[in-house]
């Protein structure tokens, strides 16, 4: 058993999972089952860590809590293992099918990984610069950090990167990603649609909405980016104020299904009626499919990077021909 360094608001913030949703599973399923420290607080270890990402994951996929929380481990995993190969051949599929020079090496992820996992930042940053240089900003977000986030996030989920190692990896993407958007930006001559990116409040990652913006800008779109967690009044405020043809929203598969279509179902009726919404990511309210929720109307939910340009098209396409958005 690993250390029980975790509290239980590290464990809500790390997993998604609610305080009281951790207390209620313990009373009735017997786990989790953190110590005490001298002060009485819960402390969980890393095993009960790892277990509680795998069954939030599961929950995500539409099993029970009664199913899957008494569950060890290994059976969590067993349970999750037959989806992977789906996704690994989906993501393997795309690559095969986006075109590629003849003359490019492609992207030498799993070195990348162990710079990572050792914490050799700067070489790190020096292999994703030098891709941006030569391949474009293109490049970098569909050909090396769309599929290093798998990688990034199934090492997290199986707890063979510490917290700290995927902040590193954040943080130093996210600069790289804002450089290249920069000076695509300067060099293009924008037009609309004027997109208005942001989070709702409890959504807290942004990196899936800043590989959005340097799409829409490679798109020639107008941008302009709020951040993370913007207030639902204040993202209308800001779509008339701005001017905003669109609001993108960013989803991680983290927030609470609930709390995401709850968020989508206040704001709607708060946007200008001209303004479209569209969100991304892969959170599980959002998807459709035999296990996916019911699509929300009023809004359009792209799951890959690659449905962008289509939408932008869509909209230049409606609103050149005067057709209603």
């Amino acid at each position: 058993m690993t250390e029980a360094a975790h509290t239980i608001a590290d464990v809500e913030r790390d997993t998604g999972l609610s305080k009281d949703t951790l207390r209620v599973w313990e009373r009735r399923y017997g786990f989790p089952l953190p110590l005490r420290d001298a002060q009485g607080e819960r402390r969980y270890d890393g095993d009960q860590l790892l277990r509680l990402r795998h069954i939030r994951r599961l929950l995500d996929a539409g099993h029970r809590p009664g199913r899957v929380v008494p569950l060890p481990l290994a059976q969590l995993l067993a349970l999750d293992t037959p989806a992977r190969p789906q996704r690994m051949q989906g993501a393997a599929k795309k690559s095969a099918e986006a075109p590629v020079p003849a003359s490019a090496a492609g992207p030498d992820l799993s070195h990348w990984m162990d710079l990572l996992r050792t914490q050799r930042s700067q070489p790190l940053h020096q292999a994703l610069q030098q891709w941006l240089l030569v391949h474009g900003l293109a490049s970098l977000v569909r050909d090396v950090v769309a599929p290093l986030n798998r990688r990034v996030g199934q090492a997290w989920l199986d707890g063979e990167l510490a917290v700290f190692e995927e902040h590193l990896y954040t943080e130093l993407v996210q600069r790289l990603l804002r450089t290249g958007l920069s000076q695509v930006a300067a060099a293009s001559a924008l037009r609309p649609p004027r997109v208005l990116l942001t989070t709702v409040p409890g959504e807290v990652h942004t990196l899936g909405l800043l590989m959005a913006e340097c799409m829409l800008v490679l798109e020639g779109c107008e941008t302009t980016s709020l951040g993370a967690q913007t207030p639902l009044r204040d993202i209308a405020e800001a779509a008339r104020a701005g001017g905003a043809d669109v609001v993108a929203l960013g989803f991680s598969a983290l927030l609470k299904p609930r709390d995401a279509r709850h968020a989508l179902e206040q704001l709607l009726p708060q946007l200008p009626p001209a303004v479209q919404l569209w969100t991304g990511g892969q959170c599980p309210a959002l998807q459709t499919g035999p296990r996916g929720a019911v699509p929300l109307p009023g809004h359009t939910h792209m799951a890959e990077l690659d449905q962008i340009a289509p939408a932008v098209a869509r909209w230049r396409t409606e609103h050149t021909t005067g057709v209603a958005a």
